[in-house]
Formats: C-alpha cells, structure tokens, sequence
C-alpha cells in the first residue's frame, strides 16, 4: 500500500528523525535564527549529529543547531566550525580537501573553501518551509541539491547561484526527494517517498523515472566501485541492488543475530578498499565486502539511531547519530578509545 499523500506530512531527516516542516509563527523564528552563527559548545560531538564524511584526510560531520565539527587526528579530537546558522544540517558531501557543502532545514545551502573549517551561506529559501536533505558536485562547478516535496536545485557556477529545476523530473505529488549519488560509468541517480527513483545519464540535465522495486520510502541511495551498480536502502530493513543502473533491482536478504533486519536503513559509505558499510536505527552496522552482493548485520548493543558512516586508518568506523560521534571498530560494534 502507498503511503498517503498530505498537505503537511512529517518527514524523516537523515532517515532517523520526524521533524514537523514548521509552519505559522515558527517561520519568524527561523528567520531570525538564520541570521546567526552556531552556539559554540564543548559538549557539540555529543549532540545530535546526522552527516559525516572526508574532505582529504580530515573528518567533517553535521548536525543539530548548524555543528560542524572537524578532526584531523582520526577523531581523537574535534573542532566547532563557524557556520552562519542554527537550522538542523542533514547531509554534507566533499569534492576534495577544500570545496565541500552542507544542506538542511530553511532549503539551506552552505559551501566552505578551506576543508571545512569556515563556511558561508550559498542559498536559502524559507517560503518552502521545508529542508533539503542531501547534495552531491559532479565537478567543481556543477551541483545538486535534493529535499523535501521534490525539491531540486541546480548549480553551474560553485553554488554563486542555484536554480530550481524539479520541473525536470516527472513527480506530480511533489514526493520527497531524500538522497542523490553519482553512479560509476552510468551517471546521477535520486531516490526518495514512495520508492521513488530517478536517473539521469547527461549529468542532470534530463531525468528518466525509474520503475523501483519497493513502494516504502527510500531513505539513501550509494554507488559501489563496479560500474552501473548501486544500492538503494530504506524502512524495514529494505535493500536493493542493482548492477546495470536501475534497469533491473534485486532484494539483498539481510539476517541479524535474532532473525531478519527490521530497522530503517539510513546512511552509507564507500570505503578507500572498495567496501560497503550502511547504518540505520537499532544501532544497525552492516559491511560487505563483494560489492553489495551480501552483508555482516550487527547491533550495538547501545541500540542508539545512526545516521551517518565514514571510515576511519585501520579499518575502523566514525558513526554519527544519538549522542554524537562514536569510534567504533570494523564491525561498529565495539567503541575504540581516541
């Protein structure tokens, strides 16, 4: 059965958090909020966070109240940035060692130059009263940025400028948009509400819809190492995959210790060894070492909500999610002192 289709649905940022689109005398607030910098705080790698990636060798994550933080040293230790805004970040994507973006509530874009540690505001839009969800670069100058009731913006000058360009896709009840990623030797791929999918082979500029394999929502979507694949994961445990760029899908069974995975599936990441790791509600880590064919499943045994997954030297992970960031070990089961 489809999911209903209201006028003012709760949406789940970051696959792990329904957050109410603010609405009424919540809009002021926001306005004012969004002309100040995040509260500095000893204790922002213990708050909400729902991003995390690499500029080079450095480690970035985002959350709650506009924190970014920084490491340099494997997360043994973090930096505040200064970001322009309080609003929730929900994704953050890194071309290189430099040029990164972040995106969240308020159709918030922001870029930093320097790996990271500033930032400056690129776009926002408060009259979607919705957030944007997830950002990819092809190149330095050509981006995306994907959200809440099909949001899709464009940039072709490094985010000077962003146009909306959702009337490309055929998405008529403005279904969210949660996730976009490049796919090897094929091109841009997009999922979201409903099991939505979308694909484009000349770099954004037209879009096929793409017959999915699951009605459910779809909170994330990675392209692996081999050419044409990718996953595509949401609610419920629900993973699919496909090797010749959403043409053909197949269910990836997934087993944990007590019978079959039935958490929301929210974040993933490629590793340098060509490995998969996906992370989700429950304290779900799952690893796969043959391109997505099959997956180790393990709970942590805090059962805390992960939202975000990146690498960390000698094989271990950097989560990110309640309570912060977490060092664990390969598996993401055991916490690894900085």
């Amino acid at each position: 059965m489809r999911e209903r289709i209201t006028p003012r649905r709760r949406l789940a940022a970051g696959a792990m958090l329904a957050l109410v689109l603010g609405i009424g005398a919540g809009n002021a607030e926001a306005a004012v909020a969004a002309e100040e910098y995040s509260v500095e705080s000893a204790k922002a790698s213990q708050s909400l966070l729902i991003g995390a990636t690499h500029a080079g060798q450095r480690l970035v994550v985002v959350g709650d109240r506009g924190h970014i933080l920084f490491s340099d040293d494997q997360g043994k230790t973090w930096t505040q940035a200064r970001v322009p805004t309080r609003q929730l970040l929900t994704a953050v994507f890194f071309l290189d060692d430099k040029r990164g973006w972040a995106v969240g509530h308020d159709a918030q874009i922001l870029a930093s130059n320097d790996g990271g540690a500033t930032w400056s505001k690129q776009f926002e839009d408060l009259s979607r009263e919705a957030p944007l969800l997830d950002v990819r670069f092809v190149d330095a100058q050509h981006g995306f940025a994907v959200g809440a009731y099909g949001a899709l913006l464009e940039t072709t000058d490094g985010g000077q400028h962003w146009q909306d360009v959702a009337e490309r896709l055929d998405n008529p009840d403005q279904l969210h948009l949660n996730a976009i990623t490049q796919v090897k030797d094929a091109g841009l791929f997009i999922v979201g509400e409903q099991g939505s999918m979308f694909r484009s082979s000349d770099a954004g500029q037209s879009w096929t819809t793409v017959q999915g394999p699951y009605e459910g929502s779809l909170f994330g979507v990675i392209g692996t190492a081999q050419p044409n694949t990718l996953l595509a994961y949401g609610l419920r445990g629900n993973l699919f995959r496909s090797t010749d760029f959403g043409d053909s899908w197949q269910p990836i069974e997934l087993k944990a210790e007590r019978g079959p995975l039935e958490f929301g599936l929210a974040s993933a990441t490629l590793l340098e060894d060509g490995s998969l790791v996906l992370v989700g509600n429950g304290g779900s880590v799952l690893r796969s070492h043959d391109d997505g064919q099959t997956f180790s499943v393990r709970n942590r045994a805090d059962r805390i909500a992960l939202s975000g997954v990146s690498g960390l030297g000698g094989g271990g992970l950097l989560l990110v999610g309640q309570g912060g960031v977490h060092l664990a070990s390969a598996d993401g089961t055991q916490e690894v002192r900085p």
